[in-house]
């Protein structure tokens, strides 16, 4: 690519701008756009399945899926993967993105029940991948990753326990190990927001209240880490020391700028997941209510003569 790309064609010369970030830039090893782009495919081809056969599916649901592999394709194949390499900030746009973005509209996409309502059954006596995703789901393995004391260690950890160990810098020092790091970003995101959601089934039952102090006991981790480097008087990482000259602001001042996308990015989803949670909330009354209702017409409004008779008795 041009405009200022040299190096084996991801490394930029050039300050950044929103051009280049924004600009088409596969890195030498695609291996997450790749997979997200897999993984579209296998969506819409499990969609196309199933308005084949006459079933319906909310059209929101591919529209948020299609989403969340375009956040994760726009941060990971474009010239933000590039600058990434040499600002934290733009680093930070990535994490923040793959983590808390991207997962989010993932996961409204409903891909597991997708899955369950087009992948074949089993036949002539033998397990077919429905079953096997059934039973991977309701195995101890799924409740123990998805149990808020596993996820919001992980989800803590992958902040503080990178950022400040020597981890982050093994980790940026070769393309593979960058992009397991990418990688990891994404899963922590989904198993963190997995449960919360509820959208799709789980080991658990989902909970809107559960959801919503699960969601608030991992934000303000997110806000006090943001916070924190955003004080930092020294670099905390030895990564992005070398800040051309060229360039504008400095090395620490491009951290502290990592520090306020870092906090800022733990209110942006939160509102978006707080929204989905009270609706499932209010829809869940609605459906108990309509429950009572016809329980009520059945049993000749036994419960409501009950609680007047007592009434009646306290009143005597």
């Amino acid at each position: 690519m041009g405009d200022g790309m040299s190096g084996p064609g991801w490394m930029p010369e050039a300050p950044v701008s929103l051009g280049r970030l924004l600009a088409w830039h596969p890195q030498p090893i695609p291996l997450v756009p790749a997979v997200g782009l897999l993984a579209a495919l296998l969506y819409v081809l499990g969609v196309w399945r199933l308005h084949r056969r006459g079933d319906r599916w909310q059209p929101g649901r591919t529209v948020a899926f299609l989403l969340g592999i375009a956040t994760i394709i726009e941060v990971t194949a474009t010239g933000i993967g590039g600058y990434g390499m040499q600002l934290m900030s733009v680093h930070m746009v990535q994490h923040m993105v793959l983590s808390m973005v991207s997962p989010v509209l993932l996961l409204l996409g409903a891909p597991i029940t997708l899955a369950l309502r087009t992948l074949p059954a089993a036949a002539h006596g033998r397990l077919g991948p429905r079953e096997v995703l059934v039973h991977v789901l309701h195995s101890r393995f799924a409740k123990v990753i998805t149990a808020p004391w596993f996820t919001l260690p992980v989800f803590v950890a992958s902040l503080y326990g990178l950022y400040f160990t020597s981890l982050f810098t093994t980790l940026m020092s070769t393309w593979w190990t960058h992009e397991l790091m990418l990688v990891h970003f994404l899963a922590v995101g989904l198993l963190f927001f997995y449960p919360i959601l509820g959208v799709d089934p789980g080991p658990r039952r989902a909970n809107p209240v559960l959801g919503i102090l699960e969601l608030f006991g991992g934000m303000p981790f997110h806000a006090f880490f943001g916070i924190a480097v955003m004080m930092e008087s020294a670099l905390t990482t030895t990564v992005f020391t070398h800040h051309p000259a060229s360039w504008p602001g400095t090395a620490l001042s491009d951290e502290h700028a990592a520090g306020a996308i870092a906090w800022a990015f733990s209110e942006i989803p939160s509102v978006l997941v707080l929204l989905v949670l009270f609706l499932q909330w209010r829809k869940a009354d609605t459906r108990a209510a309509a429950q009572r209702d016809r329980a009520a017409d059945r049993n000749n409004d036994a419960e409501l003569n009950a609680y007047n008779d007592y009434l009646a008795g306290l009143n005597r």
